[in-house]
């Protein structure tokens, strides 16, 4: 069984939401969205200031042997980069990608921090379509429905 796993992400932002889909599609439901902004987020986001709340994504995930992610449980968070490997690991397939990019947490990081400071001209990137399947994924998963 895998982890309880939450990815707080911003949805307001399209590539966010596209890329946050993408890896939805793949999870088999190990992974469940959270909006920036929502009383949950703020709750497990709550030692970060606003501006580091919202300066990246963050991954929180259950430590083992506890079934499901609650308040009461004292969960694990990533943010930025190094989020990657750990949210790797929770996809079929994902070990390997996950064990390279552990290994290089520099890299991994700028990486993230060139696209998340470039995600807006990315997101023009994104149709209508991919929008709206991204969107659907989302909901699918337990997220926010969008009009």
């Amino acid at each position: 069984m895998p982890e309880a796993a939450i990815v707080i992400y911003d949805d307001d932002c399209g590539f966010c939401r596209w890329a946050l889909a993408l890896l939805l599609d793949r999870d088999r439901g190990a992974v469940r969205p959270l909006p920036l902004g929502t009383p949950e987020a703020d709750y497990l986001l709550h030692d970060l200031t606003p501006a580091e709340r919202e300066s990246s994504w963050h991954l929180v995930i259950d430590p083992p042997g506890v079934e499901q992610l609650s308040f009461d449980s004292a969960p694990i968070r990533f943010s930025a980069g190094a989020a990657f490997a750990p949210v790797l690991r929770l996809l079929p397939r994902g070990g390997r990608p996950a064990c390279l990019l552990a290994r290089v947490p520099d890299p991994t990081e700028r990486a993230y921090r060139w696209v998340a400071e470039h995600r807006r001209p990315l997101g023009r990137l994104v149709s209508r379509r991919a929008r709206r399947w991204a969107d659907r994924v989302i909901a699918e998963h337990g997220g926010p429905v969008r009009d």
